[in-house]
């Protein structure tokens, strides 16, 4: 019998598990994919946003806040990448963009954003000369950043583990049903029984809540296709840049670098049926290209190096939907998050915390909580640091993917850490092997051969990301004969 079940271990997830993690409770997280942050948090912009977007008053604006206050420290504490950077939204010479742009700078200003101000065009291209000469003026936000999303998500939930909470992957909700002091839950890894459940279901949030009778909450994805440019395009700009809205009220194609040092651009939105539709499209793809030229002329788009697209998981409602539900005491909902979803993670996880003691649970401080993390990163050390961490161990003196330069010893550490990342992607998301210009095309056999060599699984048991995603199946030849030799 845990105390508390977390449906969900994206940002959400595993920020709220980390929060829980603190106090003397027995908590379980149960995740659908095989791994965490591998849904809506490892597909998304990468943004801290500044908060001047959200609508004043709202839930969204206060937890955005709140949220990128939160993230300083963790990152800090965790070892997560975050860089401060500033946003532009850009204005050009018509009514539309010029009011939008007013408009914005009174939505932030009454939701608390400190540093916002109007600039006109020539203070815009001094402080970002990578942006289109023909703008008239922007919104300047001093208060965003970028990060690395899925590592924030991996940092916290693994830091959840090493204080007690149990992750259990491959483990999709198929059942919950209310018993009148508990719930049973049944996933497709086992049955469990928890006092509390929280929904942090993403995508499919209110599926989840339909499961003890919710109907209230009705799920309207919309996924975006994003590009991957080299880190040669890296430096074209050096802040977050969206155009204004069109009509529609669709944000626009984001030029942002990130935190590795390549340059983003992207998403499109159209709706889809389901948190799994996750398809690119070659034909909608290229009005990326166009859109992103309005903002950033410079850009190369001979040097794209990955496509991808993400879902985010909206509902109805357009606030987020945080509450003990009416209907079924005990469950509470943290569903229709989305942007600003990354920024609010941890103060969402607050909000969670402050439903459960209204809800009744005791919560008692641990007196020992491990509220640190530190990965090695070979590629920034100095040369005395990287001698004397090979001089140690070997493994880190044998570089593995060689655009990243991650070594082998970046590599195996990450297959024993808290949740053991058991696919190729899994170990992309750790610790960049396979992210750089040829993306896997060189280490992703080796990253293959570690993998199985570690976890003592044969090499037909290795994925590449998701359940399915075979790389091999068998051997290309059985044995040997005079013929093969």
């Amino acid at each position: 019998m845990y105390d508390v079940l977390i449906v969900g271990c994206g940002i959400v997830g595993a920020a709220t598990a980390y929060q829980l993690s603190r106090y003397n409770l027995s908590v379980c997280v149960c995740e659908r994919y095989n791994d965490v942050a591998n849904g809506c948090t490892k597909a998304n912009t990468a943004i801290l946003h500044a908060g001047f977007d959200c609508p004043i008053g709202s839930m969204e604006a206060r937890l955005n806040l709140r949220g990128i206050q939160l993230a300083k420290e963790i990152c800090e504490k965790l070892d997560v990448e975050r860089i401060e950077m500033p946003t532009f939204i850009i204005a050009y010479d018509n009514e539309h963009d010029l009011n939008y742009i007013q408009e914005l700078y009174k939505r932030g200003v009454a939701n608390g954003v400190e540093g916002l101000r109007i600039v006109d065009r020539e203070e815009a291209l001094s402080l970002e000369p990578g942006l289109n000469p023909d703008i008239k003026a922007a919104l300047y936000a001093p208060g965003s950043g970028i990060i690395n999303p899925w590592e924030y998500c991996i940092a916290m939930a693994e830091t959840a583990v090493r204080n007690g909470v149990e992750v259990k992957l491959d483990s999709e909700v198929t059942a919950i049903e209310k018993k009148e002091d508990h719930f049973v839950v049944t996933t497709k890894s086992g049955i469990y029984e928890s006092r509390y459940v929280i929904n942090a279901g993403g995508g499919w949030s209110a599926q989840v809540y339909e499961m003890v009778g919710g109907h209230e909450l009705h799920q309207t994805n919309f996924a975006g296709q994003y590009f991957v440019l080299d880190k040669n395009q890296g430096n074209k700009v050096h802040s977050v840049i969206f155009p204004c809205p069109d009509e529609h009220g669709f944000k626009g194609i984001c030029v942002t670098p990130t935190v590795h040092g390549n340059l983003l651009v992207g998403p499109d939105c159209y709706e889809v049926s389901d948190g799994d539709h996750v398809g690119t499209d070659p034909l909608t793809l290229e009005n990326l290209k166009t859109e992103a030229y309005k903002s950033v002329p410079d850009i190369d788009f001979r040097e794209i190096i990955h496509e991808y697209a993400g879902v985010r998981p909206n509902t109805q409602i357009p606030d987020f939907v945080i509450e003990e539900s009416p209907e079924c005491p005990h469950f509470i909902n943290l569903a229709g998050i989305k942007s600003p979803g990354l920024s609010s993670a941890p103060a969402i996880a607050e909000e969670a915390e402050k439903l459960l003691r209204k809800c009744g649970l005791e919560l008692e401080m641990k007196e020992k909580f491990i509220d640190t993390r530190k990965r090695i990163q070979f590629r920034y050390l100095d040369d005395d640091a990287k001698k004397k961490l090979i001089a140690e161990n070997p493994l880190y003196g044998r570089i593995i993917c060689r655009c990243e330069t991650v070594t082998e010893g970046e590599i195996v550490e990450a297959i024993h850490r808290p949740i053991i990342p058991r696919t190729v992607d899994a170990i992309k998301r750790r610790c960049n092997a396979g992210m750089g210009r040829c993306q896997g095309g060189f280490c992703g056999p080796r990253v293959h051969e570690i993998l199985a060599r570690e976890l003592g699984v044969d090499e037909k048991d290795i994925l590449m990301d998701e359940q399915g995603t075979f790389i091999i199946t068998s051997a290309i030849k059985e044995g040997h004969n005079e013929e093969c030799i």
